[in-house]
């Protein structure tokens, strides 16, 4: 558990807390801490801190009863958790988990989407505070971020054990995909290139092999534009597959929480994989098509081809090298970094934080 970030030290402020879970819940609570302190918020002073504990919880109720438990031994008036655990209730979005109770809430972030994500936080965290501090009953709802107060529900009483929890619902299709668009962004799917090394370097070398056979060059340069892009998107589509298949990151239904939650595992980690290897796809074109232009000179390529080199030829040979390197990473990409892979399948993130728990 790290130290705590305050905001202020006044001793007359009602004393918040900020629980995060590690990684970037932790960058968002940080973020919020400064900022809130820079707007002065009359009456509040923020403290952040991170919590693996809270986060090996997998249920919002358990949840809740460890902010309870965090909150009463820091001393603090009211604590609030951001969360990257995506929740549902009967088929839309939970945004937040409020104990009026005991002073304590839950936000979802992948349910804030992917952009603004830190404006929303804010706006979110102090309405919460607004509704927790107003006698402890909620009061308006969350503008765009969450609904009008007749689209509360009572939490499950099997999953809150008769707490009186309230939750905040986003808008159902609306909500589904920031949800799903939030678990990606929280999975940095730019990033799994650098787990990738085996897949880009089996890549080059097999673009490496097209520049030494004139009929690669034939072949490359009379294929349709739509057969390029079907042979890219297979391409990528077998990449993708290997990577779940190797790293054992498809979620079955026995060990997700229940099965709409499994499918939102698979969804975000099929997502970011697409993500990820997109950007190795692209970074593979740009090198070939720097390679395709140093080393083939347009009067030997236009006597291989049969017609004049231009723009367009060497554009279509770099896609070429690609599209046949992309397929052969995949043989690569089975001696990739399991950690690094493994990050972009929002199910293996859950149960890196639990464990990480129990280490603890």
């Amino acid at each position: 558990m790290s130290g705590e970030r305050t905001s202020g030290a006044a001793e007359h402020e009602v004393r918040i807390g900020l629980i995060a879970e590690p990684d970037s819940p932790e960058r968002t609570a940080d973020w919020l801490v400064e900022t809130l302190s820079e707007q002065g918020k009359n009456g509040y002073r923020f403290e952040a801190e991170i919590s693996v504990v809270v986060a090996g919880k997998q249920r919002p109720a358990d949840m809740l009863d460890a902010i309870t438990e965090l909150m009463r031994e820091r001393e603090w008036t009211f604590a609030i958790c951001l969360s990257d655990l995506p929740v549902r209730e009967r088929g839309r979005t939970v945004v937040a988990d409020v104990r009026p109770a005991t002073g304590v809430a839950l936000v979802s972030l992948p349910a804030l989407g992917t952009v603004r994500i830190g404006e929303r936080a804010r706006r979110v965290v102090l309405e919460l505070l607004d509704d927790l501090a107003d006698e402890r009953a909620p009061s308006r709802g969350l503008s765009s971020v969450r609904t009008r107060r007749d689209d509360r529900v009572p939490a499950d009483e099997t999953s809150t054990g008769g707490t009186g929890d309230v939750r905040y619902l986003a808008e159902g299709k609306a909500g589904r995909l920031r949800l799903i668009s939030g678990m990606v962004r929280a999975n940095s799917p730019w990033k799994l290139i650098f787990g990738l090394s085996g897949a880009l370097a089996a890549a080059g070398a097999a673009s490496a092999f097209g520049l030494t056979s004139s009929t690669i060059w034939q072949l490359g340069h009379q294929l349709e534009t739509y057969r390029q892009v079907l042979a890219a998107l297979v391409a990528v589509g077998v990449l993708v597959f290997w990577l779940i298949a190797g790293h054992g990151l498809w979620e079955n239904r026995r060990s997700a929480l229940d099965r709409e939650q499994a499918g939102l595992y698979n969804v975000s980690t099929v997502m970011s994989l697409v993500i990820g290897v997109a950007v190795m796809y692209t970074l593979l074109f740009v090198i070939n098509v720097g390679v395709v232009l140093l080393m083939l000179p347009s009067g030997l390529l236009a006597s291989t081809v049969g017609e004049p080199a231009g723009p367009t030829t060497y554009l279509s040979l770099a896609w070429a090298f690609t599209t046949m390197g992309a397929i052969a990473g995949a043989l690569g990409a089975s001696v990739a970094s399991d950690s690094s892979v493994r990050r972009a399948a929002y199910g293996y993130r859950e149960q890196r934080r639990r464990d990480r728990r129990e280490r603890t």
